[in-house]
């Protein structure tokens, strides 16, 4: 019995992988946007499309998928892009399908974490601390040393010169200039 294996794109992407499912001899249901129904998909290659809104309530996402899983046996759950794999996590484990969980998967989507489980299997990664504890910050920031050419930047976040690396709110980012960026006066 051929395997049914119900993709997620909320972007327009995976044809090739949806192609190939179907070359294997899957049955393919795509779980993917409304605003993306008349988009240039792949029909040859899936046997079903099924619609969401971006701002649907998971708990409806839930009841959406367990109305399809009481006719067609859903075998996989796959997310056809990065931004897709928490909301296929929350669905496997919904209806029990094997893969990746919802722990799992935001590890996957966690730089933090990512960069923690790096160093932990040995691979070399840039030096990096969790910015939650102010005196780790603070041990952290007293052995980094950068030069002007290593400085990275974000768009849009702004930082804060405090000896207290505790912002006032939430959401204020804390930066430590580089010894190299400091004006001498």
């Amino acid at each position: 019995m051929p395997l049914t294996i119900f993709c997620i794109a909320t972007y327009r992407k995976g044809d090739e992988f949806l192609r190939e499912c179907r070359r294997q001899g899957c049955r393919v249901l795509l779980l993917t946007e409304e605003r993306l129904r008349d988009s240039d998909w792949p029909r040859e290659a899936v046997d079903e499309f099924y619609y969401l809104r971006r701002d649907m309530p998971a708990e409806d996402i839930r009841k959406g998928i367990a109305s399809v899983g009481r006719t067609q046996q859903i075998d996989r759950i796959v997310a056809l892009d990065d931004f897709d794999v928490e909301l296929a996590a929350m669905l496997r484990e919904y209806l029990r399908v094997p893969g990746m969980g919802e722990t799992t998967s935001h590890a996957f989507r966690d730089k933090l974490a990512m960069r923690g489980r790096a160093r932990s299997a040995g691979i070399r990664c840039p030096d990096f601390v969790h910015v939650l504890n102010n005196d780790t910050i603070r041990d952290w920031t007293s052995r980094i040393r950068c030069t002007r050419g290593e400085i990275a930047s974000s768009v849009g976040v702004r930082g804060r010169q405090r000896k207290s690396f505790a912002p006032p709110g939430p959401f204020i980012a804390a930066k430590r200039r580089c010894p190299a960026r400091r004006r001498t006066r």
